[in-house]
C-alpha cells in the first residue's frame, strides 16, 4: 500500500533538508511506499523578510556538525538565493504532474542548493530541473506558493518541516536550536 506523508517545508531549510534525506534513507532501507508531498512553507513570507545567507551557514555548520556528517558537502552561503518562491512554484507544478515528479524536484532543488552549492532561484537552474523531470516552466506560478502557505496556516503549522502523517501532525521534534553564554548556535 503506498501512503502519501505531507510535509510543509521551505527550500532552504536546512533541518527540512536533513529530515527530507533521512526520511528518503529509511524509505530506502525498509523497502516502503511512502511518498513525500512537499508542499511550500516559504519561510520568507512567514517571517515578513527572505532568509539571511550568513545565519543559514552557521545553522549548516552547526547542524552538519552534531548530527549530519554526510550533508551540507557543497553548501555555498554565496550561492544562497535571495529568494525560494521561484524554487517552490516549480515544485508546485511537478505535483500537479504527479506525486514523483513533484518528490523528485522537491528533492533535487534540495539537493542542488545544500550539496552543490547552487542557486535555486537562477532561471537557468530551473529550466534545467524543469526539463531533466519534464515540467513546463510556464506552469510554475507563485500563486501556488501562496496558497500552500494558506494550507499550512489554516492546518496549524508551526515552522519548516512539518509532517503530517496518518496519525497526525508534528513539527521537527528533535529540533532545540539556541545561543550559547558565547553566542554560538546550538543545534
Amino acid at each position: 500500500m503506498t501512503t502519501t506523508i505531507e510535509v510543509f517545508a521551505e527550500v532552504t531549510c536546512p533541518f527540512a533538508h536533513v529530515s527530507l534525506r533521512r526520511f528518503v534513507d529509511e524509505r530506502t532501507r525498509r523497502g516502503s511506499h511512502e511518498h513525500l508531498h512537499v508542499l511550500a512553507w516559504p519561510l520568507e513570507v512567514v517571517n515578513g523578510t527572505p532568509l539571511d545567507a550568513d545565519f543559514i551557514a552557521e545553522e549548516v555548520d552547526d547542524i552538519r556538525a552534531a548530527v549530519a556528517p554526510d550533508l551540507f558537502t557543497g553548501f555555498a552561503a554565496t550561492a544562497f538565493p535571495a529568494s525560494s518562491i521561484p524554487g517552490l512554484a516549480l515544485a508546485a507544478a511537478a505535483y500537479r504532474v504527479g506525486t514523483a515528479a513533484g518528490e523528485a524536484v522537491s528533492l533535487e532543488l534540495r539537493d542542488l542548493l545544500f550539496e552543490q552549492g547552487v542557486d535555486v532561484s537562477d532561471p537557468d537552474v530551473l529550466d534545467a530541473v524543469a526539463a531533466r523531470h519534464g515540467i513546463d516552466r510556464a506552469d510554475a506560478d507563485d500563486a501556488a506558493v501562496f496558497a500552500d502557505h494558506a494550507e499550512g496556516v489554516a492546518r496549524g503549522v508551526i515552522g519548516s518541516p512539518h509532517f503530517f502523517t496518518r496519525s497526525g501532525g508534528f513539527f521537527c521534534p528533535a529540533l532545540d536550536v539556541s545561543r550559547d553564554e558565547q553566542g554560538h548556535l546550538r543545534i
